[in-house]
């Protein structure tokens, strides 16, 4: 698993959200592509379920119970991460929450916790993790900053209003630090997900979301968490010069 010939030999990739869905299947793709993987979220026992896996197939990887709400929390991390595995430079900032639910049945605690993690959490990780990329980069290998979007942040789905607004926020904050970090060779992709069966679906409460979505899954091919992880991998293995700005992975038969 560690061979040179490997693509993503050497990396040394943060993973959030990395106990479940794209998290954890990327986890495992980028650790068999090579890559030493940390992987952050608050589920410790999942985390080292996973941690198991790629150990015992011959991969490198460190578990962080963190919450990416919290900024000593992300720093705690961090730290563990560069004195256990390197300079990170690749970061997949994946953790997500997704609650669709009409305003006018006033859901404060569902739309102040998807602004929290879906677009605080977020800024808070890529400022965290922003000088090793670029030292990184400036060391002259590659460095990938992605942000898991959603295609809710080009679409209109009803329901999925402040949801989609925080995708909106998350695809074009990266166009930005797309501008600023790309000119020193960070790339900076902002993926914008279509339906994948994950369990970000899980807790939705909504009657008319939750209806929606189980149409779409009896009537259409969703993707898996891994054929999304296969496109990360794909997409970090490319020579430096050469960035995915955004990308919206979609099931085929989704309109």
């Amino acid at each position: 698993m560690a061979s040179p010939s490997l693509a993503l030999s050497g990396r040394v990739a943060v993973i959030t959200g990395a106990s479940s869905g794209i998290g954890a299947a990327t986890a495992l793709r980028l650790a068999r592509d090579g890559a030493s993987v940390a992987l952050l979220a608050r589920r410790k026992e999942r985390l080292d379920a996973l941690v198991s896996s790629i150990t015992q197939a011959g991969g490198r990887a460190l578990a962080l119970s963190t919450d990416v709400r919290d900024a000593r929390s992300v720093k705690e991390a961090a730290k563990a991460i560069a004195g256990e595995l390197g300079v990170a430079d690749l970061v997949l900032n994946n953790a997500g929450l997704m609650r669709p639910t009409p305003l006018d049945t006033h859901p404060t605690e569902d739309w102040e916790q998807m602004i929290d993690l879906n677009v605080k959490a977020s800024v808070r990780v890529v400022e965290t993790f922003v000088e090793p990329l670029l030292a990184a980069a400036k060391a002259g290998g590659p460095a990938d900053l992605i942000n898991v979007s959603s295609v809710a942040a080009q679409a209109v789905f009803p329901n999925f209003n402040v949801y989609g607004a925080t995708k909106a926020a998350l695809t074009h904050l990266s166009r930005h630090l797309r501008a600023e970090l790309g000119p020193r060779f960070v790339r900076v992709m902002a993926l914008e997900p279509g339906l994948v069966d994950t369990a970000l679906h899980d807790g939705n409460t909504d009657p008319g979301a939750r209806a929606w979505l189980e149409g779409a899954r009896n009537t259409l091919t969703w993707m898996s968490p891994e054929e999304v992880a296969g496109i990360i991998a794909f997409a970090t293995a490319l020579p430096r010069h050469i960035n995915f700005q955004q990308l919206t992975l979609m099931p085929t038969q989704q309109a």
